[in-house]
C-alpha cells in the first residue's frame, strides 16, 4: 500500500507564513504537521513508500525535508509543476497526476497533510481490510453550520456508505467526511477515469463522492479527534496545545 499525501495547495489562508513555504512542514514543537503524521503512517506494515505530492515552488523544500528526516519506508517527491495558487491542479488532479507519473498499480492510503490526528491509521487499514471494499473515514458532527461545509454520508448498519453530499444545505446526517481515504487497487480505474467522467479536480471530498456512486465503499468511524490548521489562527492554537508534547 501506498501512502499517497496531498501537498501541492499554496495554503493562501496562513499569509505570509506560507507564502514561500509549504504549510505541512510548519513546525509543531519540535516536529512538524506532516511529521507528526508520517510518525504514525511509518509504523504501519502494510505501508511500503511515502508519495508526497507538491507543487513546483515548494519541491525544493520538500525534497531537502525528506533528505533530513529518518523513516523505514522511502520518500518519493512529485513535483506538479505549478507555481500558484491560480493555476493549480487541485487535489484530486494532483493524485491522478502522481499515479500516471510513477505508474502506481497498488492500494492506496491518500491523506491531507495539515491535519494533527489522535487515533492510528492502522485502524483505518484494518477496517478496510475487514470490509474489503474502498473506505472513507467519518465522524459525528453535532453543528448543522459545519455539516454544511464539509461531505455528510448516510450509512447503513454496517457502514456501508449509501449516499454523499458536499456541502449539503440541508444535511441528511451527522456524520462527516475529513480528508482521509482509502482506495483498493481494483478500483484504480475508476480513479483514473473519474475527472474525464465529470469529478471535480480540486477537493479530495470530490473523487470520494464519485466514488461512492461507482463503487462499494464503506466508512470507518473515527475513535479518537483531530486537530485541522486551516488558518493561522487555528496552526498557533495548535502550537500552543500541542507543541509542547
Amino acid at each position: 500500500m501506498k501512502n499517497i499525501v496531498i501537498a501541492a495547495g499554496y495554503a493562501t489562508r496562513l499569509g505570509e507564513l506560507t507564502k514561500n513555504f509549504p504549510k505541512p512542514l510548519l513546525k509543531i514543537g519540535d516536529n512538524t504537521i506532516l511529521g507528526r503524521m508520517l510518525d504514525d503512517i511509518d509504523g504501519i506494515d502494510a505501508i511500503d513508500e511515502h508519495i508526497i505530492i507538491t507543487n513546483h515552488r515548494f519541491a525544493t523544500i520538500f525534497e531537502e525535508w525528506s533528505r533530513s528526516v529518518h523513516y523505514s519506508k522511502p520518500i518519493t517527491i512529485v513535483d506538479d509543476g505549478t507555481e500558484t495558487n491560480e493555476t493549480r491542479l487541485g487535489a484530486v488532479s494532483d493524485l491522478l497526476f502522481a499515479l500516471d507519473k510513477l505508474q502506481i498499480d497498488d492500494d492506496l492510503l491518500v491523506v491531507a497533510a495539515d491535519n494533527l490526528l489522535f487515533f492510528s491509521f492502522q485502524e483505518f487499514i484494518d477496517f478496510a481490510c475487514e470490509k474489503q471494499t474502498s473506505c472513507i473515514m467519518c465522524h459525528e458532527q453535532p453543528s448543522i453550520e459545519k455539516l454544511q461545509r464539509t461531505g455528510v454520508v448516510e450509512l447503513d448498519e454496517q457502514f456501508r456508505v449509501l449516499r454523499m453530499e458536499e456541502k449539503p444545505q440541508v444535511p441528511k446526517s451527522h456524520w462527516a467526511v475529513p480528508p482521509f481515504y482509502i482506495y483498493r487497487r481494483d478500483d484504480l480505474p475508476l480513479v483514473r477515469g473519474s475527472v474525464a467522467d465529470g469529478c471535480g479536480n480540486d477537493a479530495p471530498g470530490n473523487l470520494a463522492h464519485y466514488m461512492v456512486e461507482h463503487t462499494t465503499m464503506h466508512a470507518w468511524p473515527m475513535t479518537a479527534g483531530r486537530f485541522d490548521i486551516g488558518s493561522l489562527d487555528t496552526y498557533y492554537q495548535a502550537v500552543e496545545k500541542y507543541g509542547k508534547n
